[in-house]
Formats: structure tokens, C-alpha cells, sequence
């Protein structure tokens, strides 16, 4: 069994999945293969996602595309894009409806050799604060995001492309002046 699939096959988590509000059971979104030239470090796939299977598949993934000035035949090609969240399932919801964060089990489990397996990509995308905390070590979101050019054009750290995450982005005009024409210069550049 290659990697993706025993990622695929992973049930560690079940109990702790059947106790959030959801009582949902474990299905990991596997969405890598070697060679890709992009990697997307995010958080956990939604509920969509694990409904779906396929990671992104919601309006969040819609602002990423955006973002990074691809459609979604390019995004969803794994020789191009490799997914490889903090936690490869869903985490569920809590009582109040909120997500629960990725389970740092998972990481702990599958995310150096799930990085190692795609190997050496040309753009890394590290979108919110566990994946950034993960790569970067602890910092604060705003701040990585904004400090761009010090990682750029082979690392862009970003905040979750969430309609959550709308004021944020209101607030931060730069971010859309100045930091997408680079990602998109950089996605472009990795992709041809």
C-alpha cells in the first residue's frame, strides 16, 4: 500500500470524530502525488470535503482559485496542486456549531512523510495559523501574511479564504494590491 492510501485508510481518530457534534466517522481527503510543483498547506478539509471527497469543494475554495489565478481543472490536478493539510479529515463541529481544530495526532502521523512523498515543490501555500505554526513555529498570521517578501516567490503564508475571514480582508487592502499579483506571478511561474 502506497502512502496516499494508508492515509486513505486511517481510522485513528473514529472515537474522538463520534464524540463531536457531528458523530461523524473518520474519511481522510487525500490530495497529493509526487512531483506536484504546488503545495497547499491548509488546515483540515470542511464538511463539504468530507461529504465530497474532494478538498476546497466549497465557496472557500472558489476565493483560493481566485487567489492563486487558477480554474479548477488546474487546482484539482494533483500533478499540479497537492493538498496536504494539518489533518487530513474533517474535525467536526463543536455544541455551539463552531470547527474544531485539525487533531495534532494527525500530523504527528502522516504530515512529514506526506510532504516527503511529494517532494520538492516550487510554491508552498501555508493558509492559517496551524499550518503556518506547523512550518513557521508560533507568529501571528497578520504578520506573516503582510511580511510576504521575505518568503516569496517559494512560500506565501495566507490567511483562510473563509467568508469568515472577509473583514480581515477589508482591513488589509494590501493584501489584494500587493500580495496576490505575486502569488499569481509565482502559481503561474511553478505551473509552466
Amino acid at each position: 500500500m502506497d502512502l496516499p492510501d494508508e492515509i486513505a485508510a486511517c481510522r485513528h481518530c473514529a472515537e474522538r470524530f463520534a464524540a463531536t457534534a457531528t458523530a461523524h466517522l473518520p474519511r481522510p481527503v487525500v490530495w497529493f502525488r509526487p512531483g506536484a510543483p504546488i503545495v497547499v498547506a491548509s488546515q483540515a478539509p470542511g464538511l463539504r470535503a468530507h461529504t465530497s471527497g474532494k478538498p476546497f469543494d466549497d465557496p472557500s475554495g472558489v476565493r483560493l482559485r481566485d487567489w492563486m489565478g487558477v480554474d479548477g481543472e488546474t487546482f484539482w490536478n494533483r500533478d499540479k496542486v497537492a493538498i496536504v493539510p494539518m489533518g487530513f479529515c474533517f474535525p467536526g463541529y463543536d455544541i455551539k456549531g463552531s470547527d474544531l481544530p485539525p487533531p495534532r495526532i494527525c500530523a504527528r502521523m502522516w504530515r512529514a512523510a506526506a510532504l516527503d512523498h511529494v517532494g520538492s515543490p516550487k510554491v508552498t501555500l501555508l493558509i492559517g495559523g496551524y499550518a503556518q505554526d506547523w512550518h513557521l513555529g508560533k507568529g501571528r498570521v497578520t504578520d506573516r501574511v503582510r511580511d510576504w517578501r521575505s518568503r516569496a516567490p517559494g512560500i506565501f503564508c495566507l490567511p483562510h479564504p473563509s467568508w469568515r475571514n472577509t473583514g480581515w480582508l477589508r482591513r488589509h487592502p494590501w493584501f489584494e494590491a500587493d500580495t496576490l499579483p505575486a502569488l499569481r506571478r509565482a502559481i503561474k511561474d511553478a505551473l509552466t
